[in-house]
């Protein structure tokens, strides 16, 4: 049996869908567009939807060749590169479509129609899933839109303190107006912050935005816990407050040349800082879900709601290519000292590399199902 065969007798799935045969250029259309809206995927036509081969004739397959070029090029807005292979199995011949994972969310089918994949089925895009198809392709950043948090809860002390620190001049002497400076830097919006401005700057950012917020658990067993704690507010406090959740849970191996030292935290220091701070300036703020940190018997957890932005990967990520999601955040909090963050795509390569050094397990997780993106540090038992 090879390869194709195993993926026929394997069925459909988000990622493969088999059909008999098109009929309009306009379904051929939409199933495309659906794959490019979502994570790419083939089409195998001439096939069953159980996976047996039927195949197709040769005129069939010149038709649905010349199909799939005029709707990837006129039919599909943007344009979508599109592959396609004929193969040969049991003396009847398949035809492969491969849509690529697209660079340019949304696509649209045949003057407007977004479709996007639910497991092997597909359906129209509602609302929110559009804005999250712009954001994954740089169209739009979360972090810009407008909140409902009105302009008087900005924390101009806050603010100006570290303007100072990070730009080194005081706005007194500035020569733009404070208002004019705060929607220049997309802080504010009218009358109203930002969620940059809110989760950055924001006086009551912890009752009026609780959903972005760190849920961090220390569990003694699978249902029972030691220690608990939500943590809200604006970013910098929050990172704080969970790396000193970390700091007082995690275990310290004692340094036999010097007894009274602190010993060396079980998990690097700095792979946590790394791995909390990217939880917090990559997360999917479309998403109204915690971050949730999680210390169990055998693994520390830190898992961030959002799946991996459009077309980086976890082999990608690991060799320090990235994609900002929100850089509002990011083009603050990279400035702040003592934020584990540098915003140059090296926290994911470092996370790796101090827990290789230190003879740490860790796995990078992506659950596409779920919408998280997860660090998981091994723990000895």
């Amino acid at each position: 049996m090879n390869e194709i065969e195993e993926r026929l007798f394997a069925g459909e799935d988000y990622v493969n869908q088999f059909k008999i045969d098109f009929h309009s250029i306009d379904a051929l259309a939409a199933e495309m567009v659906a794959f490019a809206n979502s994570d790419g995927g083939a089409i195998y036509v001439g096939v069953t939807d159980d996976g047996d081969v039927l195949g197709l004739d040769r005129i069939a397959v010149k038709r649905l060749n010349q199909w799939v070029s005029s709707a990837a090029s006129q039919k599909i807005t943007p344009p979508l590169s599109v592959k396609t292979e004929n193969v040969v199995l049991d003396g009847r011949i398949i035809l492969i479509i491969r849509v690529p994972l697209g660079d340019n969310k949304p696509y649209a089918a045949n003057k407007g129609d977004f479709w996007v994949k639910v497991g092997a089925d597909k359906r129209r895009a509602v609302r929110e899933e559009l804005v999250r198809l712009m954001q994954a392709s740089g169209q739009f950043y979360a972090d810009e839109m407008v909140s409902r948090i009105p302009l008087a809860d900005f924390d101009t002390p806050l603010f100006r303190a570290a303007y100072q620190k990070y730009f080194g001049e005081f706005i007194d002497i500035s020569e733009i107006a404070e208002d004019v400076l705060l929607q220049n830097l997309k802080l504010a919006e009218g009358d109203f912050l930002t969620l940059a401005g809110a989760l950055l700057f924001g006086k009551t950012t912890a009752t009026k935005l609780p959903q972005f917020a760190v849920q961090a658990t220390s569990y003694r067993s699978i249902d029972q816990f030691v220690d608990k704690d939500d943590y809200r507010g604006t970013l910098l406090k929050q990172y704080e407050a969970v790396l000193s959740f970390l700091l007082r849970n995690l275990r310290r191996t004692a340094d036999i040349d010097d007894f009274n030292a602190g010993g060396q935290l079980e998990v690097p220091i700095g792979a946590l800082k790394e791995a909390v701070a990217n939880a917090l300036v990559h997360r999917d703020y479309l998403i109204s879900a915690p971050i949730s940190v999680g210390i169990y018997a055998d693994r520390v957890e830190i898992i961030s709601p959002g799946k991996m932005p459009n077309t980086i990967t976890i082999e990608s990520a690991s060799r320090g290519i990235h994609i900002e999601r929100n850089p509002i955040i990011m083009s603050f909090l990279a400035r702040e000292s003592h934020f584990g963050y540098t915003g140059r795509g090296s926290g994911i390569p470092r996370i790796l590399r101090l827990c290789k050094d230190a003879g740490v397990d860790v796995k990078l997780v992506e659950s596409k199902e779920d919408q998280t993106f997860s660090v998981i540090f091994k723990r000895s038992l």
